[in-house]
C-alpha cells in the first residue's frame, strides 16, 4: 500500500507542475493571444497524462484523482482505508507539483490565485467534465484496458476545449491550483463548489455507465 500511495502522489505532483508549469510558460510565449496560451497548456496536460498513467498504471492503478478513487471504491474495487489513503496521497501530490512549478518559474512557492470562475457555466462545464471522464476510464476498464492512457489523455485534451471551465474534473487538482496566481489558477472561494460538482457528478456516471455496461440479462 506505501508504494501506491507514493505512486499515486508522485504521479498526481508530475501532473500539477505539468498543469501549472505550462499555463506559466504559455502565458509568458503566448504575447497576450488567450488561444496560443490555452493550446500551451493544453496539450502538455494531455500527453503527461499518458505517459504518468502508463507508467505508474500497473502500480496504483494511476488515479491521480480523489473523484476516480471515489468511483473504485464504490465499485468495490478499493477499501474504504485505502481510497482515504490514495486521497491524501493525491492531495499531498497535488500541492508540491503546484509549489514545485511555482518555484520552476521563480515565483512565490505559494500565492493564491485571483482567477474567478464561477457561475452555473462553469458550474455545469465542470459536471460535464468529470462526467465524460469517469465514463471514458469505465469503458476502457470494462472494453479496452489497454487504451486507458490514450483515452484519458485525448479526452481531457478534448475537454480543455469545450468545456467552459477548461476541465479541472479533479478535486486534487482544484484544490492544488488555488496555491498559484497564474493562468492555471483558481480563486480558493470557487474551488468548494468546483470539488462537490466533481465528486457528484463521478457518483452520476457511476451509476450510468455501471447501467449502460452491464452484461445482458
Amino acid at each position: 500500500m506505501l508504494r501506491r500511495a507514493i505512486a499515486e502522489g508522485v504521479g498526481t505532483a508530475f501532473l500539477l507542475a505539468t498543469v501549472v508549469g505550462s499555463g506559466i510558460m504559455a502565458e509568458q510565449l503566448a504575447d497576450g493571444n488567450s488561444a496560443i496560451a490555452l493550446l500551451g497548456n493544453t496539450l502538455p496536460t494531455g500527453a503527461i497524462l499518458v505517459v504518468l498513467i502508463t507508467v505508474f498504471g500497473p502500480v496504483s492503478g494511476a488515479h491521480f484523482n480523489p473523484a476516480v478513487s471515489l468511483v473504485f471504491y464504490l465499485r468495490g474495487d478499493l477499501t474504504l482505508a485505502d481510497a482515504l489513503r490514495y486521497v491524501a496521497a493525491q492531495c499531498a501530490g497535488a500541492v508540491a507539483g503546484v509549489i514545485i512549478a511555482n518555484l520552476m518559474f521563480e515565483l512565490p512557492a505559494v500565492s493564491l490565485s485571483t482567477t474567478e470562475r464561477t457561475g452555473t457555466g462553469q458550474w455545469l462545464a465542470e459536471a460535464v467534465a468529470t462526467f465524460g471522464l469517469i465514463g471514458t476510464i469505465l469503458g476502457c476498464v470494462r472494453h479496452r484496458p489497454d487504451a486507458v492512457a490514450m483515452a484519458v489523455g485525448l479526452y481531457i485534451t478534448a475537454a480543455y476545449w469545450f468545456t467552459a471551465s477548461t476541465s479541472f474534473a479533479n478535486p486534487a487538482v482544484t484544490l492544488a491550483r488555488t496555491l498559484s496566481d497564474t493562468f492555471a489558477g483558481i480563486h480558493p472561494d470557487d474551488a468548494p463548489v468546483f470539488i462537490a460538482v466533481q465528486c457528484l457528478s463521478a457518483c452520476a456516471a457511476l451509476a450510468f455507465f455501471s447501467w449502460q455496461f452491464r452484461d445482458p440479462d
